[in-house]
């Protein structure tokens, strides 16, 4: 008879426990990948802008680097305070409002136009979206040489054409010139983001509207443009972060002449031509900090329009 041994079992507290990680180290682990990027993000943006801060406390003249000392608050209240300095805010407010809601208008007839079905759509919408392709410095130079000049213009070419005057645009109207080029640059741009939220309505309601007898205008103004509302608010948000800190346009049209100086483009009249290093630091510190307040609603915008979409989901 043969005896049967049986191994013995290990009790609880003999077992060797297993460590599972805690969700601290898990969630390093996953952040890992992204510290490379988070640094070189903090090295190219942040560490730039903490010695800009800092400049803007100096009063620092290139010319004279021996002679900077501590100012504290005086570059910011000559920026605030100094007529030039208001007059280009004055001109950035003014720049970006008219062109925000010029190119929203016009983008919300083109998102309208392209919602509807007819042949070639997809060729036309390619076309529409081309401007907002092209480089900011090749669109200005564009309308400044081919569309305004005085001389060969297309526009003075069609009004003599008709026989019409001759004007020089950009010395007429400088603003206005400056505007249309980036108009004309940034519609498409509306245009896209109003026309994904056309396309994401419910066509349910606006069939039953037409069913009850609402005509287009009804429905327009009842469904589409409250549906609209966080498109339009976002596209606002975003263009005027944009056309706040613009530059390209101002410098190549009117080179900052004619009343056309923004805030921008003073940040670099005094930085390189008057070699102000203090006080264009402080007025690159208040466009930045104008920039993150648009931002921050921008962003507030973004994620409830995020989560409209999860909640009709």
């Amino acid at each position: 008879m043969t005896a049967t041994t049986t191994a013995p079992v290990a009790s609880p507290e003999l077992r060797t426990p297993v460590r599972r990680p805690s969700a601290r180290l898990r969630a390093w682990a996953t952040r890992a990948p992204l510290l490379p990027a988070l640094i070189f993000m903090v090295v190219v943006t942040q560490l730039p802008f903490v010695a800009t801060l800092v400049i803007s406390f100096f009063d620092w003249n290139a010319l004279y680097p021996d002679a900077r000392h501590f100012t504290g608050l005086d570059n910011y209240q000559e920026v605030l305070t100094d007529a030039d300095l208001r007059h280009s805010v004055w001109t950035t407010v003014l720049l970006t409002v008219a062109v925000v809601l010029a190119s929203l208008v016009l983008g919300l007839v083109l998102a309208l136009l392209l919602d509807r079905k007819f042949r070639g759509r997809g060729i036309v919408r390619t076309l529409l979206i081309a401007p907002f392709l092209v480089v900011p410095v090749a669109a200005a130079l564009l309308w400044k040489h081919v569309l305004y000049n005085p001389e060969y213009g297309l526009l003075n070419g069609l009004l003599h054409y008709v026989g019409g005057p001759q004007p020089d645009w950009i010395s007429n109207t400088p603003l206005l010139a400056v505007e249309a080029s980036l108009v004309w640059q940034w519609t498409p741009f509306m245009m896209l983001i109003l026309l994904a939220g056309l396309q994401s309505r419910d066509h349910e309601q606006i069939e039953a509207a037409r069913v009850d007898g609402a005509s287009d205008w009804q429905i327009f103004v009842h469904l589409t443009l409250p549906h609209l509302r966080r498109y339009l608010e976002l596209g606002a948000l975003l263009g005027s972060i944009y056309i706040v800190q613009n530059f390209d346009a101002v410098f190549t049209i009117t080179s900052g002449g004619l009343g056309t100086a923004n805030l921008p483009y003073t940040v670099y009249q005094s930085f390189y031509q008057a070699h102000e290093n203090g006080l264009a630091s402080a007025a690159g510190v208040l466009v930045v900090i104008g920039s993150i307040v648009i931002a921050t609603f921008a962003l507030r915008v973004v994620s409830s329009l995020f989560r409209e979409e999860v909640s009709r989901a």
